[in-house]
């Protein structure tokens, strides 16, 4: 009798293109968790630094597991309070293998508004090393659509980079803005709070081959675990409610973020294809 031949993988194969691995809110459990997502179907994980002066942790978190990848920028709402990043560093850090993206950067006015010159200058040093590096621009937008879509514009007419609108959340010009550059949207579980439809109206809008899949964790958790610890195990929940977004059963959905993710976070797919 020949033997049965094996039976397929049923989890559909995720990226989480946004998370805080080093956050304390994992420090008692994190290879845990990293297992827990790949026991989930998450292939890669993309952990965030968002002050520089952490960046080497959150790199000995991506040597340490395969599936983690990182980046390195100053968010915004901490810029006032960080050392200026400069492009050269920036270009030094990028050297690393499995560091992919620049940021997360951006503009938020709503803590931070006081500090909205500064966050704009840091926003400009951070995409002019994404220009010169090659790799795509993780940005962070809360409560200033208009001066983030002109000064994205502005740039990008300076001379041509990537980028994904991280946990996109902002308007719908804000989102046909950064669509019209090329940019890619990313879904974060806010898209699948009940509240949420106005969102989900957004990216529903937006072609299928420019959207992404993210956590954020440890925040934002999707239900049906909202209100607690988010983690990377959890971006299933959100694809099971992007894929009722654009009417595609899991399996296809789950396929086509990660090959958009393939497509932006080039270096990232390098390394799985070199693996």
């Amino acid at each position: 009798m020949s033997p049965e031949p094996p039976h397929a993988d049923p989890r559909p194969a995720l990226v989480d293109s946004h998370c805080h691995l080093d956050f304390p809110d994992f420090d008692d459990e994190r290879a845990a968790v990293i297992d827990r997502a790949v026991a989930a179907g998450v292939t890669r994980m993309v952990t965030i630094c968002t002050r520089l002066r952490h960046e080497p942790r959150v790199r000995a978190i991506a040597e340490a597991h395969d599936p983690v990848f990182y980046a390195a920028g100053t968010h915004p709402m901490s810029a006032a309070e960080e050392p200026m990043a400069s492009v050269e560093g920036l270009v030094a850090l990028a050297r690393h293998p499995k560091f992919v993206a620049i940021g997360e950067t951006g503009l938020d006015y709503h803590y931070s508004a006081d500090s909205r010159d500064v966050q704009q200058i840091s926003l400009r040093i951070h995409i002019a090393a994404a220009r010169a590096t090659g790799l795509p621009l993780v940005i962070h937008a809360r409560n200033a659509d208009d001066d983030m879509a002109e000064i994205l514009t502005e740039e990008y007419r300076a001379g041509a980079y990537a980028c994904v609108m991280h946990c996109f959340s902002s308007g719908p010009a804000l989102a046909q803005a950064a669509l019209d550059l090329g940019f890619y949207l990313s879904m974060s579980g806010i898209a699948a709070f009940p509240r949420s439809q106005a969102l989900r109206d957004i990216f529903a809008a937006a072609p299928l081959d420019r959207i992404l899949l993210e956590t954020d964790s440890p925040y934002l958790a999707p239900p049906p675990h909202r209100g607690r610890r988010n983690e990377p195990a959890y971006t299933a929940h959100t694809a099971a409610a992007g894929a009722a977004v654009f009417g595609l059963d899991l399996p296809t959905f789950a396929a086509q973020t990660s090959a958009n993710f393939d497509r932006l976070f080039s270096k990232a797919a390098a390394w799985r294809a070199a693996a």
